[in-house]
């Protein structure tokens, strides 16, 4: 059933609890379709002035975000799963997955219901409400 439907997956990840069971998800599904996981993760923009003043903060959460993706890489071969990473410099995280995941042609985007983003989004993130609302192709949110 699932043999040829899911064959590239989509998998934004924060480095959370959350994002890390939407990866072990993704893991699965990629296992029961034959398919392939790209990790997409998205770093703020800020503007030229604070890019200046927060550099080594910048620096370091772009060294935070290739380890997080070396480590989902990592899970995902154990799996014997092929993956793939990105990792994007937005303001607007939700249109960045949600146009990545139209460009790359992806079958269907796995996140934690719930990421890093706002404490008031309780029960469905932020993000992963906008991409259920903004995606065009399905969307599977993992508890």
């Amino acid at each position: 059933m699932l043999q040829n439907r899911f064959k590239k997956i989509l998998v934004p990840l924060d480095g959370s609890l959350n994002s890390i069971r939407g990866l072990n998800e993704a893991i699965s599904l990629a296992r029961q379709s034959e398919g392939t996981i790209i990790g997409i993760h998205v770093m703020p923009n800020f503007s030229p002035t604070v890019a200046r003043i927060l550099k080594s903060y910048r620096a370091e959460i772009g060294k935070k975000a290739r380890e997080m993706m070396l480590q989902a890489e990592t899970s995902a071969a154990r799996h014997g799963i092929s993956f793939a990473e990105k990792i994007a410099v937005s303001g607007d995280v939700v249109k960045t997955i949600s146009a990545f995941a139209k460009s790359s042609k992806s079958d269907v985007i796995v996140i934690g219901s719930r990421g890093e983003g706002s404490p008031h989004a309780e029960y469905l993130g932020s993000v992963a409400n906008g991409i259920l609302h903004e995606s065009k192709i399905p969307v599977l949110i993992v508890k």
